[in-house]
C-alpha cells in the first residue's frame, strides 16, 4: 500500500472522484502544507495557508502512481493558479505532496508530460508533504452525504471508471 496526497481544488469533489477507482484502498479530506498547526475550515477559508487536499491510500499492484495522477490530471486546470472551477483562494491550489522519495519519477514524468501538452509550465505544487490535518467529519464524503452540492468537477467524472471514458 502507498500514499499520495493530491490537493485539486475543492476537495468535496475531489474525493469523490477518486473513490471510484479500482485500486484506492481509502481517502480521507484535510488541509496540507500550511503552517503546522491544526486548523478549522473557517481558517483555512480565511487563508490560513492551507490547502485542501486528499489523502489517497492505494494499492500500486492495482492502480500505478501513474495512471492515478493521470486520472488527477483530467480533473484539474494544471495551469490556473489558487482556482479550479469557481472557488478560488489559496486554499483551492493544486498540489502533489508525497511521503515517499521513490514516487518522486513517476510524479516527475507525469507533470512533464502535462507540461508538454499544454505548452506552458503547471501550476501544480510538487513537493513532499509537510503536514496534514484531517478535515472536520461533516467534509469527509460530503458528496455521498449531499448529492446536491457543489462540486466544480463534471458528474460525469464521477463515473469514468465505470463508463470507461
Amino acid at each position: 500500500m502507498k500514499t499520495i496526497y493530491l490537493a485539486g481544488g475543492c476537495f468535496w469533489g475531489a474525493q469523490k472522484y477518486f473513490d471510484q477507482f479500482t485500486g484506492v484502498i481509502s481517502t480521507e479530506v484535510g488541509y496540507a502544507n500550511g503552517p503546522d498547526r491544526e486548523v478549522s475550515y473557517e481558517e483555512v477559508c480565511s487563508d490560513s495557508g492551507h490547502a485542501e487536499t486528499v489523502r489517497i491510500e492505494y494499492d500500486e499492484d492495482k492502480l500505478p502512481l501513474k495512471i492515478l495522477l493521470g486520472y488527477y490530471f483530467m480533473v484539474i486546470d494544471p495551469v490556473s493558479v489558487n482556482k479550479q472551477g469557481e472557488d478560488e483562494g489559496i486554499q483551492y491550489r493544486t498540489g502533489i505532496y508525497y511521503t515517499d522519495e521513490e514516487q518522486l519519477p513517476a510524479i516527475r514524468e507525469v507533470c512533464a508530460e502535462v507540461s508538454d501538452e499544454v505548452g506552458q509550465p503547471l501550476a501544480v505544487e510538487v513537493e513532499p508533504l509537510r503536514n496534514f490535518f484531517p478535515a472536520e467529519e461533516y467534509h469527509q464524503k460530503y458528496l455521498d452525504k449531499n448529492p446536491a452540492g457543489y462540486c466544480h468537477i463534471p458528474k460525469r467524472m464521477f463515473e469514468v471508471e465505470k463508463n470507461g471514458l
